[in-house]
């Protein structure tokens, strides 16, 4: 692991919580005099068991339909101008895994308080990377406070969007957790079938909907786009929004190689394996790659990935490099976005100066889409890192999610 000295351990720590700080002051605020009340329990829903426990899916998983709610009980909806804003609940719902098998997948379900909930769009909103760990499940962190794009969900909030936050697959006990596949689609996809579904919500059953992210959520975003047309055709999708897209994971992971990044990319072949346990990424690790992997099972979140194994490379975990294998190429080849057009307009952002996720593979998807006949906005930053867009892109996010939401024509920059 790099030599880091407490100081600079200290300071980088410093400088995550200081960006939370500030992404939590930017939020919408609510009137002084607003005091959140606990959302009800929902009607007919199974709570589940209470604690951690609510996160392991029963076994057998029940009959039921992708989108169909397992369990769900009240939650918060982040730190007190979020509690202010919307009701929340944590939910288990059926989706489908990358094998195409059923799985049980968690998240947040968060309502306006200011609107009538009938008459309310949906946005499916997929968190960017927060890592491996059970305790780094994005519908935790916001019912801790301690959400990194809680400003995003308290902007679409405040807009009168109702929220439905994906976890991805496999955060429970001994989890499993995936990264960078198609299947992420699905989770958010679900997840925005669970929130429409949801007793006690007052959401209907045919809100318009769009599907958001960055990073991790915005390939799940595109995913969602590109297989919504034939998973879940019942869906009225407004629009697409994704930024900073990690597309082609080849093109993503060379270019982390030896970078100080380098943890993203020992999270996607773990997040692989996950999803296709065939791969048997455990056979192929050295002595470090082991303790990587059981550090990444108990206590690796995103600051982790970022920090403990900078400058980095395949060889220093692996005996030999999974990617030397076909059914490793094969199934990487299976995840790269850009094969389907999505079914409604998309707005895809990203910075040339991206540190973590490769501008170029970036662009290619927008080519992509465009060559498939896709309506696109794409819009390029410069001098612009990957965390930094996380918040300096949600202004051009949220005025694509209006117009649309308003039944705007959309416009398209394709060439």
């Amino acid at each position: 692991m790099p030599n880091f000295t407490a100081r600079r351990r200290r300071a980088l720590l410093g400088s995550a919580a200081a960006a939370l700080v500030l992404a939590l002051a930017a939020a919408p605020a609510v009137p002084a005099s607003a005091a959140p009340a606990a959302p009800a329990a929902p009607a007919a829903t199974d709570l589940g068991p209470p604690g951690d426990a609510f996160y392991t899916p029963p076994s057998p998983l029940p009959a039921g339909a992708p989108g169909d709610v397992i369990r769900a009980r009240p939650a918060k909806a982040g730190p007190p101008t979020a509690r202010g804003l919307a009701d929340a609940w944590q939910v288990m719902y059926l989706s489908t895994d990358a094998l195409g098998e059923p799985v049980a997948v968690t998240g947040m379900v968060l309502v306006p308080k200011a609107d009538d909930p009938a008459s309310l769009p949906v946005v499916g909103f997929g968190p960017g990377t927060s890592g491996p760990s059970f305790r780094c499940a994005p519908s935790r962190f916001i019912d801790q406070g301690a959400f990194y794009e809680q400003s995003a969900l308290n902007e679409m909030l405040a807009a009168g969007y109702a929220v439905a936050v994906t976890d991805y697959e496999g955060y429970h006990e001994n989890p499993r957790t995936t990264y960078i596949v198609h299947s992420m689609g699905n989770a958010l996809i679900d997840a925005v079938r669970a929130a429409r579904r949801l007793d006690g919500t007052g959401l209907s059953g045919s809100a318009r909907v769009a599907f958001r992210g960055y990073s991790q959520g915005g390939a799940a975003a595109m995913w969602a786009g590109q297989k919504q047309p034939e998973y879940a055709p019942e869906l009225d999708v407004a629009g697409i929004v994704g930024g900073g897209v990690p597309s082609d994971l080849a093109a993503v992971g060379i270019a982390l190689e030896g970078a100080d990044p380098f943890g993203f990319l020992l999270y996607s072949m773990v997040g692989m394996d996950n999803a296709y346990p065939e791969l048997d990424l455990e056979s192929y690790v050295n002595d470090a790659g082991r303790a990587m992997l059981s550090a990444f099972e108990n206590d690796t979140c995103t600051l982790e990935l970022l920090l403990d194994h900078q400058g980095k490379t395949v060889p220093d975990y692996f005996a030999t490099s999974p990617y030397a294998s076909t059914p490793w190429l094969e199934r990487v080849a299976q995840n790269t976005l850009g094969a389907g057009a999505p079914g409604a307009p998309v707005f895809q952002y990203h910075s040339r100066a991206d540190e973590i996720v490769a501008f170029g593979q970036a662009e290619r998807l927008h080519r992509d889409y465009c060559a498939l006949g896709a309506p696109v906005t794409w819009k390029e930053w410069d001098g612009v890192g990957h965390i930094t867009l996380v918040h300096r892109g949600s202004e051009d996010a949220m005025a694509f999610l209006a117009d649309r939401f308003a039944g705007e024509p959309a416009t398209s920059n394709c060439t």
